[in-house]
């Protein structure tokens, strides 16, 4: 599955389409997803003892090693709280905010590729913070893509504490960033609210925050509607890649060939980032790509893309 998986990410990487892949898998009887381009590889539990680490986070398991790399490894159902099978049969290997982990689960099924529009925002039924959309099938099927940003941030803190860690600026810096606008798409809740709190603190005060890219879509092209010169409407917009209704790869596509918003900088913010997303990035025009959750650095080229402020300059000042 490993190598379906690369040559189906490849794929991708060409079209430029409101598009993406996930890898089905369950836990019991229930049906779950991750995005491929999240996925390293999947492995037989069986095949990969299991050592315990003392005081590890409730939902880890303990360490594998994959190719002398030892790797943490997550007991999804415990994490869910959920029942699955006495003996899962798979491990799910992710790269995830530069950070690799092993998800246990039951059993991976197949692949799926369809439209980011084909995913439906999670009803209101009681706390579903780990699941960021549902996906129908025509065999009335229905699939939770999870939200594996938002398990790692539970069990790694470090992420949090990057997502609200910046160098402090001087007030004229600030003074400066607080006139700008800023267009942010984020579907997570818990790193949207982050993300906004921590630009809020170092001095971007007025930030339009969408929940994904068609929003941010519609809000960028009434802006566009505006008389008087773009940059007075929008400074420069922040995204997420993986989002429902639209992605953050087709929101680029869709600035970059607008007449009026196409010279509007762009920075794709994101777990995904990696070599292959680099590129698709790269052809599509955007200014810059950081990989979640290094904010100080987001800062740091917004200051550039902005007002041609070095962040090393402004560190030394």
């Amino acid at each position: 599955m490993a190598e379906d998986n690369k040559e189906k990410k490849g794929i991708l990487l060409e079209t430029g389409t409101n598009e993406f892949e996930i890898v089905e898998f369950n836990i019991g009887d229930v049906n779950y997803g991750i995005n491929v381009a999240k996925v390293r590889e999947v492995i037989t539990a069986a095949a990969f003892p299991v050592t315990s680490m003392p005081q590890a986070h409730p939902y880890i398991d303990g360490l594998f090693t994959l190719r002398g790399r030892a790797i943490p490894l997550v007991n999804l159902p415990r994490c869910l709280n959920v029942h699955g099978t006495e003996k899962p049969k798979n491990i799910i290997v992710t790269e995830i905010n530069n950070y690799n982990i092993g998800f246990l689960v039951d059993n991976v099924s197949r692949i799926h590729r369809i439209s980011w529009k084909e995913m439906e925002p999670t009803p209101e039924v009681g706390d579903q913070s780990r699941v960021v959309g549902i996906i129908k099938f025509d065999n009335e099927k229905i699939v939770l893509l999870l939200d594996f940003e938002t398990i790692i941030a539970e069990i790694n803190p470090e992420i949090n504490q990057k997502l609200t860690t910046f160098t402090e600026a001087k007030e004229d810096i600030k003074e400066l960033r607080s006139k700008e606008h800023i267009v942010v798409a984020e579907d997570s809740p818990m790193l949207r609210d982050l993300l906004v709190s921590t630009l809020h603190e170092s001095g971007y005060n007025f930030i339009k925050a969408n929940s994904n890219g068609q929003d941010a879509w519609d809000y960028l092209s009434a802006l566009a509607k505006q008389d008087g010169d773009i940059k007075d409407h929008v400074s420069l917009i922040v995204s997420d890649i993986e989002m429902p209704k639209m992605d953050g790869h087709r929101l680029l596509k869709l600035v970059r060939e607008d007449e009026r918003l196409h010279d509007v900088p762009v920075i794709l913010f994101s777990s995904l980032i990696n070599e292959e997303m680099r590129r698709k990035g790269q052809e599509l025009g955007a200014n810059g790509q950081i990989a979640k959750p290094e904010i100080n650095q987001l800062i740091g080229l917004m200051d550039k893309l902005i007002f041609n402020i070095d962040p090393k300059v402004e560190e030394q000042a």
